[in-house]
């Protein structure tokens, strides 16, 4: 199965992010908590997956988590504290770049937490996602796969590219070393926590684009039929001619300016 050109996944891409739409739409009017989670490896696709998730949601509902490291305060605490302020209320879909399983990975591979630290989590993250799925959230857990030689080709890629660059860390390099130590600590990770309240869904990302649209088409054929139409607008005739901005506008800047 070759690549998917841009041409043919943008249009298999737009009917999907109507339908997320009216998901959207469906969870504002039933008071529907969701959560996303989206882990994998370095430059797997995580980014690009959730902007293709959420550019056409309303961004007041539908919010992107993308917490930095930890403070030192935070780091004192009980480990799942600084997540949960980020959880969705009522009618909210929250998206997580990278979660609370980052103890399960990059900590504990490149060595953060220690291993007593590391089977704390495993044992309490059970039941933590089970407290959050009796309480009524839909909690979608995503693992982004990706060929090591995928990962090589997008590091260096992000590497010679100034728009990408910061996309890269010292420690995305140094992960380079460890993609067995990663695939272990996952496969540890996915024994503790692929629970039937909270399974992991795997999805092949080493075609980013299929990878995409499988990943939405999954999430929405797991929620409950969310077919709820829109309210019925129409726009009155005005009754005062147009008006136009006059004060305080600057001259538009000529993107192609001559001499």
């Amino acid at each position: 199965m070759g690549r998917l050109k841009s041409k043919r996944y943008e249009k298999l891409l737009e009917p999907l992010q109507l339908e997320l739409v009216v998901m959207a739409r469906w969870a504002r009017e039933t008071g529907a908590r969701i959560v996303v989670l989206f882990e994998g490896r370095d430059t797997a696709g995580k980014g690009g997956a959730i902007k293709a998730v959420s550019e056409k949601l309303n961004p007041r509902q539908c919010h992107i988590v993308a917490l930095p490291k930890p403070t030192e305060r935070e780091a004192s605490q009980w480990y799942f504290q600084r997540y949960v302020p980020y959880l969705p209320a009522a009618g909210e879909i929250a998206l997580f770049d990278r979660s609370w399983y980052n103890r399960a990975g990059v900590e504990k591979v490149m060595g953060f937490a220690d291993e007593a630290q590391v089977e704390q989590f495993l044992g309490q993250v059970p039941i933590f996602e089970k407290q959050l799925v009796d309480d009524g959230i839909f909690l979608f857990k995503y693992w982004l796969t990706a060929d090591q030689e995928q990962q090589e080709k997008r590091l260096a890629e992000r590497l010679e590219d100034p728009l990408k660059r910061w996309k890269l860390s010292p420690i995305d390099l140094a992960a380079r070393e460890k993609y067995v130590a990663y695939t272990e600590a996952r496969e540890a990770m996915l024994a503790a926590s692929h629970m039937p309240f909270a399974p992991w869904t795997l999805v092949d990302f080493n075609d980013q684009k299929r990878g995409r649209l499988t990943l939405i088409r999954d999430l929405l054929d797991r929620l409950p039929d969310h077919d709820i139409l829109p309210p019925d607008l129409a726009m009155p005739p005005l009754d005062a001619p147009l008006q136009h901005e006059t004060f305080g506008v600057i001259d538009p800047i000529d993107p192609y300016p001559v001499g």
